[in-house]
C-alpha cells in the first residue's frame, strides 16, 4: 500500500472514532463542511445564515497534495453535511471522503455536471480534469448540486435556499459573459495562456484561449528537462509576451522557463499570478469565488492585450 493510502486509513480510523463520539445535534446552526474554498463559496451563497459553512483548505492550498489535520477530522465529525469538489481533486482525501459517505451525507457536487462536458486528458489515464470552476457555465451546475443537497438535508429553508440560488445563477450567468467580452479584447495570436500546471484548460475551452503547461492537471504529475525546453520553444516560436505563476505552485519552474527563453534570444516576463486551486485571502479582491474569476480575467488581459 502506498505510504498516503496508509495514512489516509489511519485518518480514516480517527474519523470514525471521532464520528462515533460525537453528538448528532450541535448547539448553534447546523454546519456544512467543504474542501475546498470555491466549493465553501457556493454553500455560503446559498445557505447563509441559516447555516454554518467551514471550508478545510485556506488560501493557498494545493487540493492535490492536502492531508486533513486532527481539527480538520473534528469538523468533519460534527458536520451534518459535507460537500467536496470531486473528480479526483482531493486525492489525498478520497478514502477519508468514502468512509465518511456512510455516516454522513458526503456529496461531490460536480456530480451535477453532464459528463459530456468533462475534460478527459490523455495523460491523465481516464481521470476526468477536475478544475470545472475556471468555465463559469460549468460551475452553475455545480450551484444546483449544491442547493438541491441544502434542500435535501434542511428541507425547512428550502425557499430562502433556492431564492438565493436563483440570484446567483443570474449573477454567474453575466460573469460568464463578461469573461467572454473581456478575453475577446486579446489579439487572437497573443491569446496562449501559459501557467505551471494544466488548471485552466476548461478557461480556455470556454473563453477561447490556447492553454499550455509544464504539469498535467494534478501537481503531483512530474515534467522533465525536455518538457521545459519544450515549453520555452513553443513560447519563442509563438513570440509568447507574458506567463503566468499561481498562487498554489512555486514560480521557480516558471522562471527556469524564462530563463531557458532569455537564452533563445526572447525575452517573456511574469504577467502575473493567477488563482487556480484556491480562493484567495479574506482582505484580497479574490476572496471570493466571483472575485477569483475577476481577478484572473484581468491578470490575463492586462498582460496580453
Amino acid at each position: 500500500m502506498p505510504k498516503f493510502r496508509g495514512e489516509q486509513a489511519g485518518l480514516t480510523v480517527a474519523l470514525m472514532t471521532l464520528v462515533g463520539c460525537t453528538a448528532r445535534q450541535l448547539s448553534g446552526k447546523p454546519l456544512v463542511v467543504c474542501t475546498t474554498g470555491m466549493v465553501a463559496d457556493l454553500a455560503k451563497r446559498v445557505g447563509e445564515p441559516e447555516i454554518a459553512v467551514y471550508a478545510l483548505m485556506g488560501p493557498g492550498t494545493d487540493p492535490h497534495l492536502y492531508k486533513p489535520t486532527e481539527g480538520d477530522l473534528q469538523h468533519l465529525a460534527k458536520a451534518r453535511l459535507v460537500l467536496y469538489n470531486g473528480l479526483h481533486l482531493e486525492g489525498k482525501m478520497s478514502l477519508i471522503l468514502e468512509r465518511l459517505a456512510r455516516v454522513r451525507p458526503t456529496i461531490a457536487v460536480t456530480q451535477a455536471i453532464p459528463a459530456e462536458l468533462l475534460r478527459y486528458p490523455p495523460e491523465a489515464e481516464g481521470k476526468p480534469d477536475p478544475h470545472v470552476w475556471h468555465d463559469v457555465s460549468l460551475w452553475v451546475y455545480a450551484l444546483q448540486g449544491v442547493t438541491d443537497a441544502l434542500c435535501e438535508q434542511f428541507p425547512q429553508h428550502e425557499s430562502r435556499f433556492r431564492a438565493r440560488s436563483t440570484a446567483y445563477r443570474e449573477e454567474l450567468t453575466t460573469l460568464h459573459e463578461w469573461c467572454k467580452a473581456q478575453i475577446a479584447q486579446i489579439p487572437p495570436l497573443q491569446r496562449v495562456l501559459i501557467t505551471s500546471h494544466d488548471a485552466f484548460s476548461y478557461f480556455g475551452r470556454a473563453y477561447g484561449l490556447e492553454v499550455r503547461s509544464l504539469q498535467g492537471i494534478s501537481t503531483l504529475s512530474e515534467y522533465g528537462l525536455r518538457d521545459l525546453q519544450a515549453l520555452a520553444e513553443f513560447i519563442v516560436q509563438r513570440h509568447i509576451k507574458a506567463i503566468f505563476a499561481e498562487t498554489s505552485i512555486s514560480p521557480r519552474a516558471l522562471q527556469a522557463v524564462m530563463m531557458s527563453c532569455r537564452q533563445r534570444g526572447h525575452i517573456v516576463r511574469l504577467g502575473g499570478t493567477l488563482y487556480s486551486d484556491a480562493l484567495g485571502p479574506p482582505d484580497s479582491d479574490a476572496a471570493t469565488y466571483v472575485g477569483m474569476i475577476r481577478h484572473n480575467v484581468r491578470t490575463i488581459v492586462k498582460a496580453l492585450r
